[in-house]
């Protein structure tokens, strides 16, 4: 039996954690923070549920005392694989090669350095063994002595749902405000406002970790939405949507479904954001196109801009064909999924 420590966070670094196990052998255990479908993790998961820099520092005592933890763990694993999450994984790293020079580290959604934090690169190239990078452009940030590998997007290894071409009319309008409570309760009376303006039949997607309870406080009343947990399966039957920033974005840029994406920040995190992010986007499809063209393959309404009237007016002049051509574009960029490269590695490092 051989040990991997994993640290995966994120609900989305989850799921594509649940892929990448299917293409490791079964003889392999995994110790850490992860879902606990995928085994014992040491702490549940929805306790880590943070947005923001404002958050992190209220649970700055917690993370620490889990931090401590995954680098005592180390002690008995045979390797590690890092995904995404990088105020808590790289520090994690670091500790890690420190007290464990021989420890193999796989870091698998790499630090979006090349936003922000550009000094991150050297540290991420010094203590990390492998780096498994999602986005094509990513690897002309690091040096050439860098271990560093464009593996794919994980997302193509969960999405296997394509639109080809679009209805002539648009029936079907799903409603994505996000998975963390602090976005959902900011963005959904806005919804709200817009689905009262519109006719069409709408779809809300709610993550199934929520209570009945916490429904009905987040969301206030959804009778005139339908309830849907498959996120892939409805953007793919829908014909439009509107999506809080962040990976659900992504998945409706590759599937096709023309959207509009909406963020509102608590206002000191966008300070900070505004202040160290180097990015004119927030959307990871139009940071993409951006890079390949000078484009944008949809619109972007950030903090006050998030009002009904400008998501209406958006609505209303949306030109579906060109955003579904982008699509297609994008998924030749992104060429394949990451899960059977991320795997060979894994088993291949020494």
């Amino acid at each position: 039996m051989q040990t991997i420590l994993v640290s995966a966070l994120e609900h989305s670094a989850n799921i594509h954690l649940k892929s990448l196990k299917k293409e490791l052998p079964d003889n392999i255990k995994f110790i850490g923070i992860f879902d606990n479908s995928l085994g014992q993790p040491i702490v549940d998961l929805r306790s880590l549920s943070i947005m923001g820099f404002v958050d992190v520092i209220k649970k700055l005592r917690f993370f620490l005392k889990l931090n401590t933890q995954m680098v005592e763990l180390a002690k008995d694993a045979d390797k590690i694989v890092l995904i995404d999450s990088s105020g808590f994984n790289l520090p994690l790293a670091k500790k890690i090669k420190k007290k464990y020079p021989e420890k193999k580290i796989i870091y698998y959604i790499l630090p979006q350095a090349w936003a922000w934090k550009k000094k991150r690169i050297p540290i991420l190239e010094k203590t990390v063994d492998n780096l498994c990078s999602i986005l094509p452009f990513e690897k002309e940030y690091y040096s050439k002595n860098a271990h560093i590998n464009y593996v794919g997007h994980p997302l193509l290894d969960q999405i296997t749902k394509f639109k080809t071409k679009l209805n002539t009319e648009i029936k079907k309008i799903v409603f994505m405000p996000g998975s963390r409570k602090g976005e959902i309760s900011k963005l959904m009376p806005i919804f709200h406002s817009v689905r009262k303006q519109l006719s069409q039949k709408a779809f809300i997607i709610i993550p199934d970790y929520f209570t009945q309870e916490e429904i009905d406080t987040l969301y206030g009343d959804i009778s005139d939405f339908e309830k849907k947990a498959d996120a892939h399966q409805t953007l793919y039957e829908a014909d439009f949507a509107f999506i809080c920033s962040g990976t659900a974005t992504l998945e409706a840029s590759i599937i096709g479904i023309p959207f509009i994406l909406t963020y509102i920040a608590k206002p000191l995190d966008y300070f900070i954001a505004t202040k160290f992010i180097k990015i004119k986007y927030v959307g990871l499809a139009n940071i993409m196109f951006e890079k390949m063209n000078g484009t944008t393959i949809h619109p972007e309404f950030i903090q006050e801009d998030v009002t009904s009237e400008n998501l209406l007016q958006s609505y209303n002049n949306y030109k579906r064909d060109d955003f579904l051509d982008n699509s297609k574009t994008l998924r030749r960029y992104l060429q394949n999924g990451s899960a059977k490269n991320v795997a060979k590695i894994i088993r291949e490092i020494d």
